[in-house]
C-alpha cells in the first residue's frame, strides 16, 4: 500500500509519468420500443423493457497530474488485450518517456508474461524495459485513481442504455476529449501518514518487547 501512496505523492515528471490503469465490463442494452422524444418541461419517456446485446470492455488510462485520460472499448479483456494497451502506452501515448510507471490492480492478466504471450520475445522485452508495474494491495483497488475516473465516466456518460460497441466507443471518445480539453486533474490526498494513522489494522502488529526465547 505504501508503495502506491508514495508513487501517487511524487511530483509531475514527464520523463517518468505515473499512469493509472483499470478496466470494467459494460452491459450493452437496446430499447425494445422507441423512446418518446423529449418535450419542453417533460422528462424523457422510456419503456422499462430492454434487450440484452452482449457485453463490452472499457480500458481506462489516466495520468492524474497531467489531466490526461484515454478510453479504449474492446470486445474482451484478455492478456492479449492488456498487452496491446501497454504497447500503446509505450509507442503511441508516451514515446518520449524514459519509464512509464503503471499503477493497476492484481488481475491475473496484468503481468509481464502477458506481453510475451502477445509478442515475440525481443519485442516484449523492448516494451517491458520502458514499463514499471506497481500494484494495489488485495481489496485495495480504491487506491487506484483510474477506478475513480471510471466512476466519473459511468455517471457522466454511461448512465443510459447503449446498444453496441460502436456507439459505446463514440460516446466514450466524446467524453474523453471533453475531459482532456479542460485538463481535469486528480489530486490524490490520501498519504502514507494517513494510512498509518487510519488503517493501523492493516499493518503487522509488533510485540512491545521480545522475550529471550522469542529473540
Amino acid at each position: 500500500m505504501e508503495d502506491v501512496l508514495e508513487l501517487l505523492a511524487e511530483p509531475y515528471d514527464p520523463k517518468r509519468p505515473v499512469v493509472c490503469f483499470d478496466e470494467k465490463p459494460v452491459q450493452l442494452l437496446a430499447d425494445t420500443r422507441e423512446p418518446r422524444p423529449v418535450r419542453p418541461g417533460q422528462p424523457a419517456l422510456q419503456d422499462y423493457e430492454y434487450r440484452r446485446e452482449g457485453t463490452a470492455n472499457i480500458f481506462m488510462n489516466v495520468e492524474p497530474l497531467a489531466g490526461w485520460r484515454h478510453v479504449d472499448v474492446t470486445e474482451q479483456r484478455t492478456k492479449l488485450d492488456f498487452a496491446e494497451q501497454m504497447k500503446q502506452l509505450v509507442d503511441v501515448h508516451y514515446p518520449q518517456a524514459q519509464c512509464i510507471r503503471v499503477l493497476m490492480d492484481n488481475l491475473n492478466t496484468h503481468v509481464r508474461a502477458s506481453l510475451y504471450a502477445a509478442y515475440a520475445p525481443a519485442e516484449a522485452l523492448r516494451l517491458l524495459q520502458r514499463l514499471e508495474f506497481h500494484y494495489t494491495p488485495k481489496h485495495g483497488s480504491w487506491l487506484n485513481p483510474a477506478e475513480s475516473e471510471i466512476s466519473v465516466l459511468e455517471r457522466q456518460c454511461l448512465d443510459r442504455r447503449i446498444a453496441d460497441r460502436q456507439i459505446l466507443g463514440q460516446e466514450t471518445k466524446a467524453w474523453e476529449q471533453q475531459r482532456n480539453q479542460t485538463r481535469v486533474t486528480i489530486e490524490w490526498r490520501f498519504r502514507t501518514d494517513d494510512a498509518r494513522n487510519k488503517l493501523q489494522h492493516l499493518y503487522p502488529q509488533l510485540p512491545d518487547k521480545f522475550t529471550e526465547t522469542e529473540y
